[in-house]
């Protein structure tokens, strides 16, 4: 074909195409982003000396938060580092501070608007770094679910946990239906909770982690647990499957540790004689199952730290995490190996990177105030109500 012939074609990119060049948002899926402003050359040799001026001139003003699946880029800039409730809480821990730029995804800024004061304003440098996993469940879909489940018979006996990687819609829901919200440390104290008030659980979005703490830290059966499917009609169960049902598991999960799989135990084991297989709860039942240890981000980072000299790991979790696990305990003659051959980072995760980054803050030094993250006010309410029973727990 010739560039002249070209114009004559009516192509027109889709809201996927769109979205994922950060140019547009699509309504179904995480918002895009249009920067006022070009953003910095990624190979602008001074991003780094750039984005240190326009903190420091920030001052006490700005307080940067960094997942611990950040690139290393950002994490140098970031104030505290953790998981996404843990930054959350660091964030309202310091009211002093007017703007919070969260290196995370936009669930994870969502939940820092909720739990800080009116007067701070969150920051997601790039609008587009989302959660696939986040993505799977809307407040339509969850609407349509509880129907089912009220024409079922059962809505009443149902309490709702929701995963902390959720929208604040989902959080909001939860709330407003006697809920709480679970980390994937306290996943089995929120579910005994539930319990206590209801005979069901509406675990949301991830079944992985639902189905993982109900069969191997709670000892009910995989026949305990079914999967709703927000595309099929009715979640793709019968009203008497659903009666049945102990845990009734929402279809979504991370597209990371979704990818691990029983043949990577095996051939790592094979590969690297006495290997530790050290996983997140996200990752498939059966991988779970075959690993030696079972813990959240935070839980992995502190058996690492706690692990002899010597010792050789294979970690399922996010490859940024783990290279830098892998390079700061190196001196400490810790093996330690991601647990899939295949490289996976979180690609909605990676958005965050320097120029972002550093567009955000020069933005913010000038007095101009970009891409804040605001949850409004009813959806805000119901949503605290939740997090609120969650740090309640015993």
């Amino acid at each position: 074909m010739t560039t002249a012939q070209t114009p004559e074609l009516d192509v027109q990119p889709t809201p996927l195409a769109l979205l994922l060049l950060g140019r547009e948002a699509d309504p179904r899926s995480e918002r895009g982003v249009e920067c006022p402003g070009d953003l910095p050359s990624p190979s602008d040799p001074d991003l780094v000396e750039r984005a240190r001026a326009a903190k420091e001139k920030l001052g006490d003003k700005v307080f940067v938060l960094g997942h611990h699946y950040q690139r290393d880029e950002v994490i140098q800039f970031a104030d505290v580092t953790g998981d996404s409730f843990k930054l959350a809480r660091d964030a309202a821990a310091r009211p002093q501070a007017e703007y919070i730029v969260f290196c995370g995804v936009h669930f994870m800024a969502e939940s820092a608007d909720i739990l800080t004061g009116d007067d701070q304003k969150v920051v997601l440098p790039d609008l587009a770094a989302g959660c696939s996993m986040a993505d799977m469940a809307t407040a339509e879909q969850v609407a349509e679910c509880w129907d089912v489940l009220t024409e079922a018979g059962i809505a009443e006996q149902v309490v709702p946990v929701s995963y902390m990687n959720s929208s604040a819609d989902i959080k909001a829901f939860t709330g407003k239906h006697g809920g709480t919200i679970c980390t994937s440390s306290n996943a089995k104290r929120a579910l005994d909770w539930a319990f206590e008030q209801g005979e069901k659980v509406l675990f949301l979005p991830d079944q992985h982690l639902g189905r993982n703490t109900a069969v191997r830290d709670m000892g009910m059966s995989l026949e305990d647990c079914v999967v709703y499917n927000p595309h099929k009609p009715n979640g793709g169960l019968t009203a008497e499957e659903l009666r049945a049902a102990k845990m009734i598991l929402w279809r979504g999960h991370c597209s990371v540790h979704g990818r691990f799989s029983l043949d990577s135990v095996n051939e790592v084991r094979e590969r690297i004689p006495g290997v530790n297989v050290l996983v997140h709860p996200e990752c498939r039942h059966e991988v779970v199952a075959a690993a030696d240890h079972v813990g959240s981000t935070e839980y992995i980072i502190k058996t690492l730290e706690a692990a002899p000299a010597g010792s050789k790991w294979a970690i399922g979790t996010e490859l940024n995490l783990v290279r830098r696990l892998a390079n700061r305990f190196a001196s400490e003659d810790k093996e330690i190996v991601f647990l899939d051959r295949t490289v996976c980072f979180c690609s909605t995760m990676n958005r965050i990177d320097l120029p972002h980054l550093v567009w955000a803050l020069e933005s913010l030094a000038e007095g101009t105030l970009v891409n804040r993250i605001e949850v409004d006010k009813e959806t805000e309410a119901f949503a605290k109500l939740a997090l609120e029973r969650m740090l309640a727990l015993p």
